[in-house]
């Protein structure tokens, strides 16, 4: 399904191989099984993390509330239950494609994607409108690997030590010593860079941009779906918790106590808000 929508799909049949694909390729989305046949998918994921920030994607038939937050806490951007219909894994990805990935500038071209599948998931029944290709997919000829698809070092997002040099003519958001880059999509706290995922990079900067505005969690929902946040969509208790547990794994990269917040504050029964009111860096 996702290969006619576009994407050139690299396949491995287990985590260990699948972590090694992901290095050789530096693909931008990895859809990611939980039961395999070496190491679980939280495994899997929590080894992607330490260096690459592409969109993971788990797809699992474990539906408990605690195995969503499991992958969530290990660094999955979203948790989708099998079985599901593929029109809705399409428009997650397409949400998640709207968003730069780490590295990659706001409306910077990129090669062609590339999907890594894990495990031995089948794949979903194709509905009508199957072939349609995603908006934001590119064309379905895919470029080869070899020349399309940028390498990055293993070291790449982690964190670094020292102050980190950031060109002066990419401007960002600076509240008491954090510093949110859009365009570079970096993130640093007193000149060390800290990894985050892309949904957790959106958030941030979600509520840098809102400054002392109150998010509320349905909104943080919907824009991570990808919809205008007063939409009016439908958002479960569920997506709110995912919201919470995002909020809380940036919370803890970033050094942040929740009692005893400097940056992202809790407004108990309403949602998110910044500290203060971001100022404009060079």
């Amino acid at each position: 399904m996702l290969g006619q929508s576009g994407f050139e799909v690299i396949a491995a049949a287990n985590g260990t191989d699948g972590v090694t694909a992901v290095h050789e390729f530096d693909p931008v989305l990895v859809t990611v099984d939980l039961g395999l046949p070496d190491i679980d998918g939280y495994e899997v994921t929590r080894r992607l993390r330490r260096f690459t920030d592409a969109y993971v994607v788990m797809l699992t038939a474990r539906s408990e509330e605690i195995d969503t937050l499991m992958g969530l806490d290990a660094g999955a951007d979203d948790y989708l239950t099998k079985p599901f219909r593929p029109r809705e894994l399409r428009a997650r990805i397409e949400a998640m494609m709207r968003r730069p990935r780490g590295g990659q500038a706001s409306g910077q071209d990129s090669a062609a994607p590339i999907l890594s599948t894990r495990g031995s998931t089948p794949a979903p029944t194709p509905s009508a409108n199957h072939g349609q290709v995603p908006a934001t997919a590119p064309s379905a000829t895919p470029a080869t690997p070899a020349a399309g698809v940028p390498v990055v070092p293993a070291a790449a997002g982690g964190p670094t030590s020292g102050p980190v040099s950031v060109p002066g003519t990419d401007a960002g958001l600076d509240l008491d010593g954090l510093r949110l880059f859009p365009d570079l999509h970096h993130v640093e706290t007193e000149g060390r860079a800290i990894p985050l995922t892309p949904t957790e990079f959106l958030l941030l900067e979600t509520l840098m941009r809102s400054g002392r505005v109150v998010r509320s969690k349905a909104e943080l929902s919907r824009i991570i779906r990808g919809d205008e946040p007063d939409h009016g969509s439908y958002v479960s208790a569920a997506d709110e918790r995912t919201v919470e547990v995002h909020l809380g794994n940036l919370r803890r990269k970033l050094g942040d106590a929740p009692k005893s917040p400097r940056w992202v504050q809790t407004v108990r029964g309403i949602g998110y808000r910044m500290a203060g009111s971001p100022q404009l860096v060079g």
